[in-house]
Order: structure tokens, then C-alpha cells, then sequence
């Protein structure tokens, strides 16, 4: 593949989707043939088990159906959008991938990090991110802030601390592939901090 994965994670309300926008502005401003999408979702498939897996009415849905579900979004997703994105030679800009399933459904949901890794990982084919951006916040303050929560937002703060304790180990065995960034700061301060990281990267 030609191209270059770049992959937004890290707890909900810490403005991921935020981030991910301005740096498809910013490739947009440099011409740079890029994709910007997110997990689950991404495409057709995507959005209906994204409704089935983060939708409270639906009722109580197992775990391991929950991390199964998230783990066929992923599969669709890389088929269909992000490997022949990469293969053509653009700029895939992801909001959230492997990690989260890890973290959420692994660490959080305490179904077993190696097994849910596994089961991820053969979903994406082995695909893994050329940069993954961390935005770090402590989930007291974050997941507070949200009204409306989903399934996952409502998991309660256990899960969500257990999850960010798991991203920050992977960040730290990992740093080359890993940026870390304080959520706390500017979205100016964050994005240029992207930017900077990005810059010598780029294909």
C-alpha cells in the first residue's frame, strides 16, 4: 500500500471528531488526495451496525455480540473504503479503529484483551495504522459532559477508566507509532501538534 493510515482514539468527548475534521481540512488546503471516515460506520454496512451497537433501545445486547458486531464493521470498512483508499495512494483519516474495540470491548467490558486483539485484528486483515493520535482526558470530566449517551457512554466510568488505561500502555510500548496529546489543551494547540507530527509523513 502507497498510502498513509492515520487513526484518531481515545475516550468519548475528548474531540476526536473535531480533530479529524481539521486535518481533513488542512490536507484538503495542501491538495492532498485523502478519505476521512470513522469506525463503526463508514460505510453502508458500517452505519446500520453502527445504529444496532450504540442504540440504548435496543435493549441489553451481550458483550460479545457487541465486540462482534464492531469487529464486522471493521471488516466491511477496511474491504471496502480504506485499503483501496490506501492502495490508490490517499490519506485515510479514521476516527477510532482496532484500539477502541480493544479497549472497550477487551479492557473495558473485560472480555479478555489477547482474545477481543485477536478477533480484531483478523477483522482488518492486519491493516495497522502508519499514526495512531491519542487525545487523552480523564473520562470523569469527559463522558460527563456528554447529555445524550449511547450504549457505550453509558457503560458507566469504570469502563471508560480501564479503557483509557489501556490506550495510554499501548501508546507507551509503542511511541513511534503512537502521538499522545493532553484533550485539555486548544484545538489549535492540538491540531498543530497533528500537524507537525504529520507533516514529514506524508506521501
Amino acid at each position: 500500500m502507497t498510502g498513509l493510515f492515520v487513526v484518531f482514539e481515545g475516550g468519548d468527548s475528548v474531540g476526536k471528531t473535531t480533530q479529524v475534521a481539521l486535518l481533513g481540512a488542512w490536507l484538503a488546503d495542501r491538495g492532498v488526495p485523502h478519505v476521512v471516515t470513522r469506525q463503526p460506520g463508514g460505510t453502508e454496512v458500517g452505519a446500520e451496525l453502527r445504529r444496532l451497537v450504540l442504540d440504548p433501545s435496543f435493549g441489553d445486547v451481550s458483550p460479545r455480540a457487541e465486540a462482534l458486531m464492531y469487529a464486522a464493521d471493521k471488516a466491511q470498512h477496511v474491504h471496502e473504503l480504506v485499503s483501496p483508499a490506501l492502495d490508490s495512494g490517499q490519506v485515510v483519516v479514521c476516527d477510532r479503529y482496532v484500539d477502541s474495540m480493544v479497549a472497550y470491548q477487551g479492557a473495558g467490558r473485560a472480555l479478555g484483551q489477547a482474545e477481543v486483539s485477536r478477533i480484531a485484528w483478523w477483522a482488518v486483515g492486519g491493516l495497522r495504522p502508519d499514526l495512531t493520535v491519542l487525545l487523552d482526558a480523564d473520562p470523569g470530566d469527559a463522558v460527563a459532559r456528554i447529555k445524550d449517551k449511547d450504549r457505550l457512554e453509558s457503560a458507566g466510568l469504570d469502563v471508560h477508566r480501564r479503557a483509557r488505561q489501556f490506550f495510554l500502555d499501548l501508546a507507551a510500548a509503542e511511541p513511534d507509532r503512537y502521538l499522545v496529546l493532553n484533550a485539555r489543551w486548544t484545538r489549535e494547540e492540538i491540531a498543530a501538534a497533528i500537524r507537525d507530527r504529520l507533516l514529514p509523513m506524508l506521501p
